[in-house]
């Protein structure tokens, strides 16, 4: 017999028949739950059903008694004995007989316990949370795991990786012998704050540059001013004292993953150096080279890296000048204390991002990025205005200026030539290469043309406003100068642009349309562009850099400090046993010059030039967003990282008057394979050539005590040797 659990409540009239019986069992047990109790499942009630004598058709049919709401509603049976009692449903319900006497009804029916829905709502949270953090450690393990299966997994997929160089130089018996000085470049030596301001109230030895890059996320416009320089002095702000950090964690990571030094390092302790033989001259890389200090050393092989190679430059001849201007070691010291200068990835000359860093914020990638989207890198959106506060920062930091091209048109070309003129970006023959007639016929009356008849990438114009304006010959160009436009008001006069303020703000529109007028800026007159829109930089930067040639270096003006970055402007030192190498990567396209346009006057507050990401062509070079690529490592030019040592300083000349040996070391660029590889083991790239197993090599072998000689002397892939042949520079 089936039977129900019912609560408490009204009393049941009696039956007088089993129809009449059953009648009033439906009416009386409502199946319809009160407003406060949830609805229960169609399953639960369907075990209700009595199965001794089910309920005919019509029964089954009719609704359910309507309550009232002073008539206290039934609820469906609970399974707890205290709160209702067994029932026959096919019965009279105990306690009521035939004479129709009751129980008296309670007074109301008890709500239910809130207590309960709380606590197993509470369970159901803590539940929750540990099966997430059940999940997040099974992840991690699986992870680890992985981790540690990589290893043995990329050598199934792509074979036993080659030894390390330090393990195959130990191995054939070279050991540590020369102490060594890494010199790191721009922006990958790390800086903390020793003094700051009430925001940054506990960061004190910190790094705000370099590590997790915690504070630009936290307090970003606390982080720009202990960053930005001060606008006139060049040096920290009053109240601000940001150092370099010491030792080798200075730059032996740029960030969590991304090494810099780290596998140089790693390779040169593989064959027995130590932390007291390697010696990393960081330094605040903001600065001046003048404003910055160093130490001296044992004889030593200097590494430097990037803007290191410019920063070394000016420190030997620092070293050897008399004080105060120098450090007082004499025309020998150098001679004394350096076995060799292995230059990596230097841009010995000065590279064309600076131009296009220092002019309006951008590079390639930023380029792209911001004709994308633009509201997010240069709108008042949120006031973000990213690229304003960048050029806002960047501006004082004075040692950006050391890297605008060095020697005019001399070196990087002027309107109708360059050195790197017929360089194209695929050595695959292109097919209309045979089929020129109509494109010489089409172009020949406007536009230089080159030896496959398309027109000339004219690398020498650095800035040019306007595809059309980049590929006309010369005589064709109508240019108007710009240098003496100074009217109208200043931009900031009719708007206010919040907090980015840019040295554009301060000139007015017509100036700024007189600088498009003028058409083409070569690298001759890009340092007079500079001192037009951004006075108060280059107030500072001409106290500090050169950027031409020498005339005649004997002449007592080139004994100050701001030539001794310019290898075209200073002498290597008095050392004949002196070894020189220019080490870089090459086969990656790298920016040469660019097609800029005007942003609309209405977007005042931004940046009022830009790349034209729309300027594409097909022209003699590689022009692709806006930008003529040629070959490098992806930053600096060849014609930068290796003219030097392919000409300027190769045999007895005037800017190497004691003959001492360079030698060229090419790499050529070999992406990874697979994803497994990481930034790869033979790569050309500007900074992971610092893993490129091939150079680590060179310089361990040099460290040991081998010369350029027994290294195998140059190692050229590129077209420097033609290319440096058709600089004309007296030598």
């Amino acid at each position: 017999m089936n039977i129900l659990r019912r609560r408490k409540g009204p009393p049941i009239k009696p039956a007088i028949t089993q129809e009449s019986n059953s009648r009033s069992l439906e009416d009386e047990i409502d199946v319809s739950p009160p407003s406060h109790i949830e609805k229960p499942r169609e399953n639960k009630l369907a075990l209700q059903k009595p199965i001794d004598g089910p309920l005919n058709q019509d029964d089954k049919k009719k609704k359910t008694k309507k309550k009232t709401p002073s008539e206290p509603s039934s609820s469906l049976p609970h399974d707890s004995d205290q709160e209702g009692e067994v029932v026959n449903p096919t019965e009279p319900p105990s306690g009521s007989s035939s004479s129709g006497t009751t129980k008296p009804a309670p007074a109301a029916l008890p709500s239910p316990k809130k207590g309960k829905k709380l606590k197993r709502s509470a369970w159901g949270c803590i539940d929750t949370c540990c099966w997430l953090i059940g999940y997040v450690c099974c992840l991690w393990w699986m992870l680890l795991v992985l981790y540690k299966a990589l290893p043995s997994l990329s050598e199934a997929i792509t074979g036993p990786l080659p030894d390390p160089p330090g393990v195959k130089l130990k191995s054939a018996g070279f050991k540590a012998r020369h102490p060594i000085v890494f010199v790191p470049g721009i922006v990958t030596g790390g800086l903390e704050l020793w003094e700051g301001q009430p925001c940054a109230d506990g960061l004190f030895r910190k790094r705000l540059w370099g590590g997790t890059f915690g504070e630009v996320y936290k307090r970003p416009f606390c982080w720009m001013e202990h960053m930005a320089l001060d606008n006139v002095t060049g040096m920290d702000p009053p109240g601000v004292r940001v150092r370099s950090v010491s030792g080798l964690v200075a730059a032996d990571y740029f960030t969590a993953g991304y090494f810099v030094w780290a596998v140089l390092i790693e390779n040169l302790a593989k064959m027995g150096y130590e932390e007291k033989n390697l010696h990393m001259a960081s330094y605040d890389w903001r600065l001046s080279f003048q404003n910055t200090e160093t130490n001296n050393g044992n004889k030593v092989v200097a590494v430097p890296h990037s803007m290191g190679t410019l920063y070394f430059l000016h420190f030997m001849k620092w070293v050897e000048s008399p004080a105060p201007m120098g450090g007082g070691g004499g025309p020998d010291w150098c001679a004394k204390h350096i076995k060799a200068v292995m230059n990596i990835a230097g841009p010995l000359l000065g590279v064309p991002k600076a131009v296009s860093g220092l002019f309006s914020s951008e590079a390639k990638d930023i380029a792209v990025a911001r004709a994308i989207a633009p509201g997010v890198l240069d709108s008042e959106m949120f006031g973000l205005q990213t690229l304003q506060h960048i050029m806002r920062v960047t501006r004082t930091w004075d040692s950006t200026m050391s890297m605008i091209p060095k020697g005019g048109d001399v070196i990087w070309g002027g309107l109708d030539w360059s050195a790197e003129e017929g360089y194209r970006c695929s050595q695959r023959k292109d097919k209309n290469d045979n089929n020129q007639d109509s494109s010489v016929e089409q172009y020949s009356d406007s536009k230089d043309l080159g030896p496959h008849g398309k027109p000339m990438a004219h690398y020498g114009r650095l800035v040019s406003f306007g595809k059309d304006v980049a590929e006309l010959a010369s005589h064709k160009i109508d240019r108007r100068p710009f240098q003496n436009i100074r009217g109208g008001l200043p931009v900031s006069a009719n708007l206010s642009c919040g907090d980015a303020w840019t040295e554009y703000h301060e000139i007015s529109w017509e100036s700024i349309q007189a600088v498009a007028e003028h058409k083409v800026f070569t690298a001759g007159n890009i340092p007079d562009l500079l001192r037009y829109v951004a006075p108060a930089m280059m107030e500072r930067g001409d106290s500090q850099f050169s950027h031409g040639i020498a005339d005649d270096l004997n002449d007592s003006k080139y004994e100050h400090f701001k030539y001794w970055a310019n290898p075209l402007e200073t002498r290597l030192p008095n050392a004949p046993d002196l070894e020189v190498y220019c080490m870089y990567g090459v086969g990656i396209l790298t920016e040469r010059s660019y097609i800029y346009k005007v942003s609309p006057q209405s977007d005042s507050c931004r940046i009022p030039f830009r790349i034209d990401t729309n300027a594409e062509g097909n022209s003699e070079g590689c022009l692709k967003g806006g930008v003529q690529f040629v070959d490098g490592d992806e930053t600096v030019p060849v014609l930068s990282a290796g003219f030097m040592c392919a000409k300027g300083w190769r045999g007895r000349t005037r800017f190497n008057p004691s003959g001492a040996a360079t030698y060229i070391r090419e790499y050529n660029h070999a992406p990874p394979s697979n994803l497994l590889e990481g930034r790869g083991t033979q790569s050309g790239a500007h900074v992971d050539i610092m893993g490129n197993f091939h150079l680590i090599e060179d310089i361990l072998r040099v460290a040991a005590g081998e010369s350029g000689e027994e290294l195998g002397g140059d190692e050229i892939h590129s077209h420097i040797r033609q290319w440096a042949e058709r600089v004309p520079l007296k030598l």
